[in-house]
């Protein structure tokens, strides 16, 4: 098991203590390239969302890069876990439809608010609340959250397949410049006809996949993902995606670089008393969100897979400092988000394809480290890049997201008690689409229940406030 100081994780001619890791060159390159390419969707989604905000498509392109490169890479080389960071889908989405559309306020001032939310990120990491929190959730809602990322990450590659669709009922829509539809409506899935060629490549890479890995093939994530891009060729699915020359985003940059500072930004941000109050539980929201996104990855991905040790574990009660990986992991997620608002992007959280590469065999820095180069690679190629369709990765997100489900088996279903919170943290983590609001739910019954049994004292205190927050979060989104 790997231990908690600095020399245990970085023995002398191995920086990445591959060998205590059981791991080697080969499959941690694979396990990066894995991670890549399963999130190498927001080099082009990222802009194409924030630039309906008036931000310049070509800055934010490169803004997205720079915060993944930048977190990445502290992922890796200071904590040497394997997992990668970029600017939240979600967590952009909150920042273009609720501050900026809905609240009014200027692109400027919410990279502010998310610059602020990255300084609080980085408070509570050095302070140990975010340790605290981890360790007062219970084994089971831990468990619960573990398969419950899988199934959003399963149900994220069965919506990229494009293998369902949605009826909605009648309702409000708005259109947006960028063509993007905001619906007030009920939706209701259902499998979509098989007959588009989409859904042709993304079930030939579903069959591919899950054929290799019960064959055991070394790097199957991996050649799946590549010979489905291949077929999808003369498809016509894969093709050059039409992008923005890196001089020419190069020229941009300039523009949200330090914009969060001007005015307006942060000189304007709390320039209106009055508004000061929403300003701040904005920021809130952002902040809580972004905790568990990363709380409840780092727990359904590293807990399984020993990447976090039973000394990790135990490291959240009594170490000082960044001694263990997870004191590191924590902080490189913490600081990601205040370096991305910088260059010109909302928050930059880890990833939950992370999951891709750590099924790939990925368990140390160094598939951090490939993830970082590949990001480097886009700015140059990014045609090339974008060129993967969903359809190609998307299988990689389901097999991976059923072989997490294997935490299922340690919670008691037939205990209402386990079972009911146990359901929230999981199963609705996928039907709200938001891990951090699966989580939510998950707090606030288990207290509920808990309650009404009596066993309030068995609650950490820390977990009660977790709870609060949480409810006063929801309030908050309810009148902003």
């Amino acid at each position: 098991m790997v231990g908690s100081t600095e020399t245990a994780y970085h023995p002398k001619g191995d920086f990445f203590n591959l060998k205590g890791n059981n791991t080697n060159v080969r499959t941690e390159v694979t396990a990066g390239l894995t991670t890549f390419f399963a999130m190498a969707y927001i080099i082009i989604v990222n802009p194409t969302m924030l630039s309906q905000t008036g931000m310049n498509w070509g800055a934010v392109f490169l803004a997205t890069i720079i915060a993944s490169v930048i977190g990445t890479l502290i992922m890796g080389l200071f904590a040497n876990v394997p997992y990668a960071q970029a600017p939240g889908m979600g967590l952009n989405a909150f920042f273009v439809f609720t501050v900026c559309f809905g609240l009014h306020y200027k692109w400027q001032e919410a990279l502010a608010m998310v610059f602020i939310c990255g300084i609080v990120n980085i408070l509570i990491t050095v302070t140990k609340v975010r340790k605290l929190i981890i360790k007062s959730i219970p084994e089971s809602l831990q468990n619960a959250i573990g398969g419950g990322i899988g199934i959003f990450i399963a149900y994220i590659g069965v919506k990229n397949a494009g293998l369902i669709n949605f009826t909605a009922d009648p309702g409000t829509y708005v259109m947006l410049d960028s063509k993007t539809v905001v619906a007030n409506s009920a939706a209701v899935p259902a499998i979509v006809k098989l007959n588009s060629p989409v859904v042709a490549l993304a079930l030939i890479g579903l069959f591919l996949t899950v054929i290799l890995l019960v064959l055991k093939v070394k790097g199957a994530i991996l050649i799946s993902i590549v010979a489905t891009t291949l077929i999808g060729i003369p498809l016509g699915i894969t093709s050059m995606a039409e992008t923005m020359s890196f001089t020419e985003a190069c020229s941009q940059l300039p523009q949200t670089f330090g914009a969060a500072f001007g005015n307006p930004g942060l000189q304007s941000l709390f320039s209106d008393p009055a508004k000061i109050p929403q300003v701040i539980m904005t920021i809130f929201a952002f902040s809580l969100s972004d905790t568990f996104d990363t709380i409840g990855t780092f727990i359904g991905t590293g807990r399984k897979t020993g990447i976090f040790s039973e000394e990790d574990q135990a490291s959240l009660e009594t170490s000082t400092g960044f001694k263990s990986k997870m004191d590191k992991a924590l902080f490189a997620d913490a600081t990601a988000t205040s370096i991305g608002a910088i260059f010109g992007t909302s928050n930059t959280t880890t990833y939950v394809e992370s999951a891709a590469g750590i099924g790939a065999g990925g368990r140390t820095g160094l598939t951090s480290v490939v993830v970082a180069i590949m990001f480097i690679i886009s700015a140059f190629f990014a045609p090339v890049i974008s060129a993967v369709p969903s359809a190609a990765t998307a299988p990689a997100l389901i097999t991976v997201g059923i072989m997490m489900l294997s935490s299922f088996k340690e919670i008691n279903w037939e205990n209402l008690e386990d079972a009911i919170p146990a359901f929230f943290a999981s199963i609705f983590m996928a039907f709200c689409y938001s891990i951090s609001y699966g989580i939510a739910a998950g707090f606030i019954f288990y207290c509920v229940i808990k309650v009404c049994r009596g066993k309030a004292k068995e609650i950490h205190p820390i977990f009660w406030v977790a709870t609060a927050l949480f409810v006063l979060n929801f309030v908050v989104l309810a009148v902003l």
